[in-house]
């Protein structure tokens, strides 16, 4: 044979790419890829229990990394699960790259048994999505990974299994690739207009996304010159709230504090490297924006000002262009407004919440915050995990949050976290985990127990949808089938082999999540916590409630906000006294 089989040569192009693992079940159609995987060095096989957990771990160690990552799944039901992972990889900035195997060729189009046509099924979740043929090898792999490089975003592989045992087109050449994408510099003009509506402006707020990545130091020097407070989407949260003394919390259904106030007074709100998908919650007007990808700009509001930019080659572009403003009282009422919000809800939910029965959730958040590592990977499960992560994790440069958070699938903390693991077996990997999620991919446990991998699954377990039974509230509805009968989690880890720990007293939470922490193996930490913990402060009232998504200024989840409240009484210390 000339050349390596199509399957051979797909490995070892992805081994010489960065790629480590490959995250998928084995089944027929991927036999040819997972013996080449057999017989090639540098690269293995990661056994899930699901694909579509192997396609949320591809994503989270992506994200991790920074670097390629690829799951893969069989014809058929195979690869048609990989379906959640991709859509969160892919919405998510994820550069991951799926094999997505076919029954033989010479059946496509018969109606052939597990026959699907993933050619089509994965559009709209890829950047990349075509099926491959041995004479196209390797050209069309080397486009599948720079596509999703430097799109950051997914490539679909679709491969016969018949084709992937045939002789490839032509020999593995290497050539270079650029590894990531480079940040795009914004055009002067652009930036011009941004400095004159800065400087016209009386008052100005920053609002900052995921963008912001790589830019905190530049986002805080132009906050300084502008005196602008900074409010940040969820999805910034982690890279722009540490070390800011501008910060005035968070907006969106999650939100907190005074961003959701500062963005409809400044006169002008400057959007920085996000794609905040909330209008309702946004001014609608007096708007810039800054974005590294073009198709964001003007997504989500009405703009005056549009600057096609990287956060950070924009900001330094801006800063000589900009004048000093010397009028902080806007500024600092922001920033009394924040510790005042915060202060209140705290007081909501801190008195004696170490003897309350059932244990408040966020009474865990706080601990785990506190005890977990201080560059720990915390993957987060759509639903109420997500309220306690965005108000109780204390950001500081080096712990990350992954989560599905623009996706929303359930079910995502646990396989993210076994990807985040994979990528640094000695980083701290936490999942936060609600029953519910856990639940729907409990396999996964099986996952981390297979690969002795060391995570750390903190379970808030209240038998219950809580952000469901929410939104019904919200809309005015009774909650409806939202809870299910109680479950010992911790019995089914100890039946799968895993360490685990079951907490009802909340005096016990402390110490066994330090205990939990400290294990070197896998540990679930299962905490029965209360139900109810999504109830409404007493001073919000009912029309509030009915109107919570155009009045986030007040807080309608209950349960504080951590030692985000120190962070915002720190802050004030900057204000002048008279």
């Amino acid at each position: 044979m000339a050349h390596p089989t199509v399957a051979r040569q797909l490995v070892q192009m992805l081994r010489d790419a960065g790629v480590r693992r490959i995250y998928g079940v084995v089944g027929d159609s991927l036999n040819p890829v997972v013996d080449a995987v057999r017989h090639t060095d540098d690269i293995e096989w990661v056994h899930v229990s699901n694909e579509e957990g192997g396609a949320f771990a591809a994503a989270a160690e992506a994200q991790v990394t920074g670097r390629l990552a690829v799951c893969a799944g069989s014809c058929g039901p195979g690869n048609t699960h990989l379906l959640q992972g991709l859509y969160d990889a892919h919405r998510s900035g994820a550069p991951v790259l799926a094999i997505a195997s076919q029954i033989q060729s010479q059946e496509i189009g018969m109606a052939f048994f597990q026959e699907t046509h993933p050619e089509r099924t994965f559009q709209d979740c890829s950047s990349w999505c075509e099926v491959v043929t041995p004479k196209q090898m390797p050209h069309a792999l080397r486009v599948a990974i720079q596509t999703a490089v430097g799109t950051r975003g997914v490539s679909v592989v679709v491969l016969p299994g018949d084709l992937a045992a045939e002789e490839s087109g032509g020999p593995t050449v290497p050539t270079a690739m650029v590894s990531e994408p480079s940040p795009v510099r914004p055009g002067a003009g652009q930036v011009q207009a941004l400095a004159d509506a800065v400087n016209a402006a009386r008052t100005v707020t920053l609002f900052c996304g995921a963008g912001c990545a790589g830019a905190h130091d530049e986002v805080v020097q132009l906050a300084g010159r502008v005196l602008a407070p900074v409010g940040h989407a969820l999805g910034g949260k982690e890279v722009i709230q540490y070390d800011n003394p501008f910060d005035v919390g968070m907006s969106g259904l999650l939100g907190y504090g005074a961003a959701h106030k500062a963005t409809h007074e400044a006169d002008l709100l400057v959007l920085l490297g996000t794609d905040f998908p909330y209008p309702n919650f946004l001014p609608q007007r007096r708007t810039a924006q800054v974005d590294a990808d073009a198709a964001h700009l003007g997504r989500r509001t009405p703009l005056e000002v549009a600057v096609h930019g990287d956060v950070g080659e924009t900001i330094r572009a801006l800063l000589p262009l900009v004048d000093q403003k010397t009028d902080r009282r806007f500024l600092d009422s922001m920033l009394h407004e924040h510790a005042e919000a915060l202060e209140q809800v705290v007081g909501a939910y801190a008195s004696r919440v170490e003897r309350m029965r059932p244990i408040h959730p966020e009474y865990v958040a706080a601990q785990l915050d506190e005890l977990a590592a201080d560059d720990a990977v915390f993957t987060v499960d759509t639903g109420m995990c997500n309220v306690w992560a965005a108000r109780y994790l204390t950001p500081n440069g080096r712990r990350r949050v992954i989560g599905s958070f623009r996706h929303g699938s359930m079910a995502n903390a646990l396989p993210h976290a076994v990807g985040a693991q994979f990528a640094d077996r000695g980083r701290q990997v936490v999942s936060m985990s609600g029953d519910g999620g856990l639940a729907m991919l409990l396999g996964e446990l099986i996952t981390v127990r297979l690969h002795r991998l060391p995570v750390k699954i903190v379970l808030f377990n209240n038998a219950s949808l809580g952000m469901v039974k929410l939104e019904m509230l919200v809309d005015g509805m009774p909650d409806f089938e939202t809870d299910h009968e109680p479950t010992d989690f911790a019995a089914i880890a100890r039946g799968v082999g895993i360490r685990a720990l079951r907490v009802e007293d909340p005096r016990d939470v402390r110490g066994t999540l330090a205990e939990g922490l400290a294990d070197p193996g896998p540990v679930l930490m299962e905490f029965v916590t209360d139900p109810n913990a999504l109830s409404i402060p007493p001073a919000i009232t009912g029309e509030q409630i009915r109107g919570f998504a155009l009045s986030a200024s007040k807080t309608v989840l209950g349960g504080g906000v951590g030692k985000m409240v120190d962070l915002a009484r720190a802050n004030l210390r900057n204000v002048p006294r008279p």
